[in-house]
């Protein structure tokens, strides 16, 4: 006969999602905060030794001792299958109902639990547990039909799950190691089933990527599921002794870099508020940790436009590591540096307020954040050396690092000349160890295969450190002749100046470029990384150009004879960057005015090939396209 109680009248049933996985997989972690952050609308249904009154007397002999020795076996499954079920039966008001194992699950823990204790093989352990459940086979199948299942596992390979389970254990008992065993090769056994809508495949990923694979699962299933859990939102968590610069980073990062700027104490009350809890401080530091993204992790979903913030102040060790497991690799954890007699100095009460507020910090474990920080930043110097680090900071969320390809010199369509000049300059910058330069690249008509002898210039890109300068002058002064009057636009800049973007707008457009894979370098040091910046970034950036491209073109119309060519390629400059605002790509001048023009009904298509050779159309070109840029800034008419 069945455990299970007589139909009676039930209230409408709620949505049931029943998260399985083995030990230490996660699935507390996951419905914890998964309940925290839908609130009202779903409910944790707990463990499931709250559903029988045998559990007590069990875990007073010992559960282990009862689960692998002295409990009979089919007592065991009587006490697993009535707690199951029991906990199907009992309905909640809430819509949404998260359960920690599903009915699957309990197949899975009696066939390991069996293959244990009688040393029965996988499909022998399998067939026995069915049988032990047999006399419930009607009312588990009921309750699994209510379910909607979802699988957590640490591997796709039972044997790594295994060991992953097995390494959050401190202590490991023989009967508990190949209960594991058996427990993941009858779960990984049930998923080839199809017994679970849903896999989930955990590995080494932060808690929260977990989390957000699970609500896009989930989402289409009920609407009070959040579709995301701070998706593609990087965190920088300051942290640092008193006056140590946390407030002034905090600061430039918002102005400068678009960061959302949040306090931790505001996090937290919030949503201590909302789960109910008098005192945030009071509960275990892993609580609050969860606390504290279960509030940004709201603040972002409500201001879903935000893709970037911080939060200051970190003050406790413990807190931190926690949110170090959960982000992962989307927070960046930054402690501020200072020494006692700076922050002293910076105190606006005094050194001696600053030493108290120390003191308090110190005990919560706030100076040993140092040690779990990925940037320790060292701000007992100028404020234009911390705000290079944050650029570095929070442009490595945002710009990913990619190692150019090569081409070689004669795919360039150059003149002989010049083919052989650049040739040599490798040759004697990169030949020798250590290289002189790290990167080499011709930029402007000469990469894209439209050098006109007499009109364009050789313009190259170098990257290459301050100590490779000598090398580097060395080897041009030697191969000047091999120009043959051809003007040379030599740009140098160092890694880092890349890395922190202390570069200008054209510049910026370069790595795009060689980024993107449109602009390829002639040769780069093995191994060599760039920052790609976003598109985003370097069309806003172009506005800096179209600014200095108008006021030369002024500058142009002022002097008595206009440099023919220096106008021409600074009008093609403006239109460019116009362009860019209308997502119009032209990295060709003549390409760039053609597009432009074309958007002016009264404009003469044929203008910029005239500009080319006579300085009056060159200047009725210029007037034209600054007179679309200025319009741009235009006030408007007052009204009549």
């Amino acid at each position: 006969m069945s455990l299970a109680s007589e139909n009676t009248t039930m209230p409408v049933r709620p949505v049931t999602i029943a998260f399985s996985g083995p030990d230490n997989v996660g699935k507390t972690k996951q419905i914890g905060i998964l309940a925290r952050r839908m609130g009202p609308a779903a409910r944790a249904t707990g463990p499931l030794d709250s559903y029988d009154p045998r559990w007590d007397s069990i875990k007073a002999m010992g559960m282990g001792a009862w689960w692998f020795e002295r409990g009979p076996i089919e007592e065991v499954a009587d006490v697993l299958a009535h707690s199951y079920l029991e906990r199907s039966r009992r309905l909640t008001d809430e819509p949404v109902r998260l359960m920690d194992r599903g009915i699957p699950m309990l197949e899975a823990s009696l066939a390991a639990t069996v293959a244990v204790r009688e040393r029965l093989t996988p499909d022998e352990a399998a067939d026995r547990g069915c049988t032990l459940l047999e006399p419930y086979t009607d009312d588990l199948r009921a309750a699994e039909a209510a379910e909607h299942g979802i699988v957590l596992l640490h591997d796709e390979d039972p044997v790594t799950g295994t060991a992953r389970s097995l390494s959050h254990e401190r202590h490991v008992t023989p009967a508990y190691a190949d209960y594991q065993r058996h427990l993941h090769l009858q779960m990984h056994r049930l998923v080839h089933e199809g017994r679970w809508a849903h896999t989930v495949m955990v590995g080494e990923r932060r808690v929260l990527a977990v989390q957000d694979e699970i609500r896009r699962l989930l989402h289409p299933l009920t609407p009070h599921m959040p579709p995301r859990a701070l998706s593609g939102v990087q965190v920088i968590a300051l942290g640092g002794l008193s006056e140590s610069g946390k407030s002034t980073a905090g600061e430039y990062l918002r102005v400068r870099h678009g960061h959302a700027r949040l306090k931790i104490g505001y996090l937290l009350e919030d949503a201590a508020r909302r789960a109910g809890v008098a005192d945030p401080y009071e509960i275990p530091a892993v609580v609050r940790a969860e606390l504290l993204v279960d509030a940004l992790d709201r603040f972002c979903a409500t201001h879903h436009f935000l893709d970037r913030v911080t939060i200051e102040s970190l003050h406790e060790y413990d807190v931190t590591a926690e949110l170090r497991r959960m982000l992962g690799d989307q927070l960046i954890v930054a402690y501020l540096d200072a020494t006692p007699e700076a922050r002293g100095e910076r105190g606006t009460a005094g050194p001696g307020d600053v030493a108290e507020r120390d003191t308090v910090k110190a005990a919560r474990g706030a100076d040993r954040i140092a040690f779990l920080a990925h940037e320790v930043i060292d701000n007992n110097g100028n404020r234009l050396r911390l705000e290079r680090r944050l650029d570095a900071i929070a442009l490595a969320g945002r710009w990913p690092l990619r190692e150019p390809a090569r081409v070689p010199v004669n795919t360039l369509g150059l003149p002989v000349h010049l083919e052989s000049y650049l040739s040599e300059l490798l040759d004697r910058t990169t030949v020798r160890q250590p290289p002189v330069i790290d990167l080499l690249a011709v930029t402007g008509s000469g990469a894209r295969g439209k050098y006109q002898h007499g009109w364009s210039d050789l313009d190259v890109f170098v990257i290459a450190e301050q100590d490779g300068i000598g090398g580097l002058r060395q080897a041009l002064a030697a191969l000047e002749a091999g120009l043959d009057d051809v003007k040379l636009g030599l740009t140098v800049l160092t890694r880092d100046e890349c890395r922190t973007a202390a570069v200008t707008s054209r510049l910026l457009h370069v790595l795009a470029l060689i980024g993107s894979g449109a602009l390829v370098p002639l040769w780069c040091r093995p191994g060599l990384t760039l920052p790609v910046p976003d598109m985003a970034t370097d069309v806003t950036a172009s506005v800096r150009a179209g600014v200095q491209a108008a006021i030369e073109i002024r500058r142009q119309f002022l002097k008595g004879a206009p440099d023919l060519r220096a106008l021409f390629k600074i009008t093609a400059l403006l239109a460019k960057v116009m362009l860019r605002f209308e997502d119009i790509e032209c990295a060709a001048d003549d390409d760039a005015l053609a597009v432009f023009l074309a958007r002016d009904p009264a404009a003469d298509a044929g203008l910029p090939r005239q500009a080319r050779h006579s300085r009056v159309k060159a200047i009725e070109l210029a007037d034209l396209v600054l007179g679309h840029w200025l319009s741009t800034v235009a006030q408007p008419a007052p009204a009549r």
